[in-house]
């Protein structure tokens, strides 16, 4: 029997990474099972999608602003013709399960999926759930969590408890740190600090570093490689640390494997795959939590690694005039970085992606005899 899947979600790597995780876990187990993602269009999962070798197909669909806004009258009318191009999907495709990621296309598609009476799983990285998971609990079948306590917003019987899925190319890592250096450029017996801002960088961190563009080029036996993201790096690219020999400025990084082998400290934001991805390698990292997402979860998600003494947290607010004092801190006390990548273990759960396929399969129903 030929078994299918749709895939749904993204808007951020926080959403696409683990989906396609998933996706290559149900090819290991099966690799006949037919895969199809549903994005929204002109996001990221449209173009990372393809590259990971997966079909998608695009939905017109934004999320609703919060604040009164012009494109909030659009909504509706983009709201409906996705759930319309979400039935003709689902009809062409017939999946026996539909799983949805968070992010804005994942809502029409498992509204429509329930609504045919197709199994639907939901998996929900934060430990604050998001609007649109929220919104499709009362339907879902499955609901796989990566924190404790989320019965506050889903149903206590739906509820797996799963981690979050981490890339396969960051599971296999297996680069010497010496050599992930040496590869990214770096001389094999510095330090290294990652700072990166997620897929599509962070203005308050790519700001914070360039307010201490002195201090940086000060260093000695220290490398820094900065991900500014996509739309910052014209702005940042010939800025006076793009002269310093010790500092790399790149937009996006591909090889991520790479760039968490090379690190000693890592400089990022917190959301939920980032830090599933520290707590598997076993990163010392500086947490900068955006104050700009629902609910500020990603201080709550920074909070649960604080609490085990697991990662610093420095507020956005701070991150300029902080930002060097703690990396200093880190550079300098071998003992403290050694204790949070020992005490951010605890988090990991490198068998999320397989997990959560499990229970995936377990909801396709086997032809009778």
């Amino acid at each position: 029997m030929q078994r299918r899947v749709i895939i749904s979600g993204g808007g951020t790597g926080g959403h696409v990474f683990p989906a396609i995780a998933i996706a290559d876990a149900l090819k290991d187990i099966d690799a006949s099972i037919e895969i199809l993602f549903v994005g929204a269009e002109g996001k990221i999962e449209m173009e990372r999608v393809p590259k990971a070798g997966y079909k998608i197909e695009g939905l017109w669909i934004s999320g609703f602003q919060r604040k009164l806004s012009i494109r909030n009258l659009v909504f509706p009318v983009k709201l409906v013709y996705s759930l319309l191009r979400a039935i003709n999907i689902i009809r062409k495709f017939k999946p026996d399960v539909a799983v949805g990621v968070g992010g804005f296309a994942s809502g029409p598609t498992l509204r429509i999926a329930g609504s045919m009476n197709i199994p639907t799983v939901i998996q929900e990285q934060n430990s604050y759930a998001g609007v649109t998971n929220r919104l499709l609990a009362a339907r879902a079948t499955k609901i796989c969590v990566a924190y404790d306590g989320m019965e506050k917003f889903f149903p206590q019987d739906k509820l797996i408890f799963t981690g979050n899925p981490v890339r396969q190319g960051i599971l296999d890592q297996q680069l010497d740190r010496s050599l992930a250096k040496e590869r990214l450029g770096f001389e094999g017996n510095s330090k290294m600090v990652f700072i990166f801002g997620g897929s599509l960088g962070a203005k308050a961190i790519n700001e914070a570093v360039l307010h201490n563009a002195e201090a940086i080029a000060a260093l000695t036996g220290v490398s820094i490689y900065w991900q500014v993201g996509k739309i910052y790096y014209d702005q940042y690219k010939d800025s006076a640390l793009s002269k310093v020999n010790h500092v790399q400025i790149v937009s996006f990084v591909e090889d991520m494997d790479v760039a968490y082998a090379a690190a000693d400290i890592v400089v990022c934001r917190a959301g939920a795959l980032t830090i599933s991805e520290l707590a598997v390698l076993g990163k010392a990292a500086i947490l900068i939590p955006s104050p700009n997402v629902a609910e500020d979860h990603q201080t709550v998600n920074s909070m649960a690694l604080v609490d085990r003494d697991a990662a610093i947290l420095l507020k956005d607010k701070d991150a300029k005039s902080d930002l060097m004092g703690n990396i200093a801190d880190l550079l300098n006390d071998n003992d403290k970085c050694l204790a949070l990548s020992h005490n951010v273990k605890y988090f990991a759960r490198p068998d999320a992606a397989k997990v959560i396929a499990s229970e995936i399969l377990k909801l396709i129903k086997q032809p009778s005899i």
